[in-house]
């Protein structure tokens, strides 16, 4: 299924956005690591948690880490809750400066999702991941950026290989008007994608788009 073949990267840089929604189906046959949601889930923490048994509730704080498959969350603050049928939901808060970050892989492919907000809550029930307050989503190909979205919200269901991104938040330096932003890339072995090389192999050298930090990385 094609990004939204007839929105250039150019065009998609500058959407309106005070009360915006945009819904973006990812490019690809894959879906996010299925098997990640039926795994354990392991927890560490610079801190003690606190886990309380009658509410199945865990709190934890100190560069919280949280794995689950390929699915790999930080966090200053952390709550896991589990549901009475057995799944987990995650709820992680960072602040403006640091973050809660998250990143897992797309289900037979190289590609994977990562993302940062002041707020990430995770289900593991239904794969929905959902950034809140400065949310910014990136999908890389092996290790190259494809895509990149800005919005106050951002829902990515893993399942439904969606993004449904929300503006009219707090502004930022980079983005003062509080737009969405979405810089949408073609998919490898098209036509449009083609051209867009032909056109950057004869364009002047420019610094290649970069990532965040690897997740794995303690910050």
């Amino acid at each position: 299924m094609p990004i939204l073949p007839a929105l250039t990267p150019s065009a998609a840089r500058l959407l309106p956005g005070a009360a915006l929604a945009l819904t973006l189906a990812v490019a690809g046959p894959a879906l996010a690591e299925r098997a990640d949601r039926t795994k354990p889930m392991a927890l560490e923490s610079d801190q003690p948690c606190v886990v309380n048994l009658a509410k199945q509730i865990s709190q934890c704080s100190g560069n919280v880490v949280i794995s689950q498959g390929t699915l790999l969350l930080r966090a200053d603050k952390l709550e896991v809750r589990e549901t009475p049928e057995g799944w987990q939901v995650v709820q992680a808060s960072g602040t403006a400066d640091k973050p809660a970050r998250v990143k897992q892989k797309r289900d037979g492919i190289d590609e994977s999702v990562e993302g940062q907000a002041q707020r990430i809550d995770y289900d593991s029930k239904t794969g929905v991941i959902r950034f809140e307050g400065a949310a910014v989503v990136r999908r890389l190909r092996g290790a190259t950026l494809a895509d990149e979205i800005q919005g106050a919200r951002i829902v990515w269901d893993g399942q439904a290989e969606t993004f449904n991104v929300q503006g009219g938040g707090a502004t930022t330096a980079t983005n003062p008007g509080g737009r969405v932003r979405a810089v949408i890339t073609p998919r490898p072995g098209t036509e449009a994608a083609a051209a867009m090389a032909a056109e950057a192999a004869s364009a002047p050298a420019q610094a290649p788009l970069k990532s965040t930090p690897a997740l794995g990385e303690r910050r």
